[in-house]
């Protein structure tokens, strides 16, 4: 699975941005899919996860109520709606994905297989 997040760019605080994350294969559909972002300076972490089936979400708690992530499996995309953008989103946001089926936890990044490269996301005060 190769993936490719876009989306990302410079707003102020409080705007909304959208990212994207396209995936390669045919078998999008069974592969549980994951943002993470890394702050300037600090450790890549977790932010929202879809579960394979798409019937459940996970996010972390700072984004609950602001970020919504989502997917269309018939384009091969996920997405993460970002709303009421704050300038501790400020980070690179990477798109990921574990393997066929999983029906583990979400939230530890050395469980996703597959990774895409990162999409900056700045949000100015």
């Amino acid at each position: 699975v190769q993936l490719q997040a876009s989306g990302g760019g410079l707003l102020q605080a409080g705007g909304s941005l959208r990212l994207s994350c396209a995936a390669s294969g045919r078998t999008f559909s069974s592969y549980g899919m994951g943002w993470f972002r890394q702050p300037p300076g600090k450790e890549r972490e977790f932010v929202a996860a879809i579960h394979w089936n798409g019937g459940r979400q996970y996010y972390t708690d700072p984004v609950k109520g602001r970020f919504t992530i989502s997917r269309d499996d018939a384009k091969n995309t996920v997405y993460l709606q970002m709303n009421k953008l704050k300038p501790e989103d400020t980070a690179v946001y990477y798109c990921a994905a574990v393997g066929p089926y999983y029906s583990g936890s979400y939230y530890d990044d050395v469980q996703y297989k597959y990774w895409g490269q990162g999409t900056q996301v700045t949000v100015s005060s």
